[in-house]
């Protein structure tokens, strides 16, 4: 399967607490729900469409608490994200959930890069990251990312957990599409290439 990650940040690269004021207040974040009024039917339409083709999914455990709490209770099956969510294969990263309580879900606490690898080597289209920064961030350090799709919002934040971190390992990547909505949500999917070539020094 690819694995590939799909992230909602604002223009100044923060992702926390997107869904709701009081969705992810650590670190005294005030700001949360920032990403709602500018999600609009376009943006709705292409998310509804990612998760669609999704075959299994991949979570941290805030993010997979969040969801669990809220899409694994949305009994629809033809809600077009919480019937994937549901029907398919769910992958934690954690070494602390013991007892996950929503349906078709695996704990991974052990070699984490060794399981993921293994389930990027299963049949399938697509292994699927929503959210979840910090194992992205692993991910990506790991080179176990396939492909990164990014929902830019045109807001500055100004505070809270930024997808990149001020420090961190250089990647370069090549960019498969681009397109934005009437909104002005820009909405772009990449591929790492490994490392960013700089240019050298040249005397006078």
């Amino acid at each position: 399967m690819k694995l590939t990650t799909i992230t909602h940040v604002s223009v100044d690269g923060v992702m926390q607490g997107l869904g709701g004021p009081d969705e992810d207040r650590r670190g005294g974040f005030e700001r949360g729900g920032w990403a709602l009024p500018l999600f609009n039917d376009e943006a709705a339409k292409f998310i509804n469409e990612v998760f669609q083709r999704a075959d299994a999914f991949l979570f941290g455990r805030r993010t997979y608490e969040i969801f669990a709490g809220y899409w694994g209770l949305i009994a629809d099956p033809n809600n077009p994200i919480a019937a994937p969510l549901n029907a398919r294969p769910k992958y934690v990263a954690s070494t602390t959930l013991t007892d996950p309580q929503w349906v078709r879900t695996t704990v991974l606490s052990g070699d984490v890069a060794a399981a993921v690898g293994e389930l990027k080597a299963a049949p399938g289209g697509e292994l699927q990251v929503h959210g979840s920064g910090k194992l992205v961030r692993w991910l990506l350090d790991n080179n176990l990312v396939d492909e990164i799709t990014l929902l830019v919002y045109p807001v500055v934040i100004g505070q809270g957990t930024r997808l990149f971190p001020d420090t961190g390992p250089d990647t370069a990547l090549e960019l498969v599409d681009s397109r934005a909505t009437p909104g002005g949500v820009t909405i772009q999917v990449y591929r790492p290439t490994g490392r960013p070539q700089y240019a050298a020094a040249t005397g006078e």
